[in-house]
């Protein structure tokens, strides 16, 4: 027998209260099924599964989405240890970022984005360690370095490789850009391909 307690000058709502769940058009609920097979997520973590490896994520702009979209994707615990949202310079440098490329290349840069994933790979013992910086405005950019460039950088037993791309739109669109275009990396590694 369970026993409610209940709590001074607090009164229960009767379940039958509680609004009902909104259901979603066929558009909608297809853009949220994170472990529809070709989703890059579901797709890293299934192949990850096959080949019994492990995975890290060093995250900047895109601020966690990376390891957002990866917990979405169930089973994914076998194989995503987790991650670091180095935003600032020090937990950059925490992760083995040296001070001379922050100073001479700047936190959005390849050599950043390779030593983030070394270092991110290196700390928590994964197989593959993925990492991004960019700039995902709306501010921030410049003539050198504008709104939409990021660096991604996967790194492996082997050694390591960084791709650089430059996204267009808002805040938001670059960084959804720039977490799928990581999982891609990794994917397109994973099978073979890069």
């Amino acid at each position: 027998m369970s026993r409610v307690q209940r709590i001074p000058g607090v009164e229960a709502a009767p379940i039958t209260s509680y609004p009902r769940p909104l259901r979603l058009g066929p558009t909608i609920s297809k853009s949220l099924d994170k472990n529809a097979p070709d989703a890059p997520a579901t797709a890293v973590v299934r192949l990850l599964s096959q080949q019994r490896k492990t995975m890290a994520v060093a995250e900047s702009s895109t601020g966690g989405l990376i390891g957002h979209m990866l917990t979405q994707v169930r089973g994914s615990s076998a194989t995503f240890l987790g991650g670091v949202i180095a935003y600032d310079n020090r937990l950059k440098g925490s992760l083995g970022v040296p001070r001379s490329v922050l100073a001479e290349r700047g936190a959005v840069s390849g050599e950043t984005a390779r030593a983030m994933a070394e270092g991110v790979r290196e700390r928590t013992g994964a197989d593959y360690g993925l990492a991004v910086t960019g700039i995902a405005g709306p501010g921030g950019g410049t003539a050198a370095k504008p709104v939409g460039l990021t660096f991604l950088a996967l790194a492996y037993d082997a050694g390591a490789h960084m791709e650089e791309r430059l996204f267009s739109g808002g805040r938001s669109r670059i960084k959804t850009a720039s977490a799928l275009a990581a999982l891609e990396l990794l994917k397109r590694h994973l099978e073979g391909r890069g």
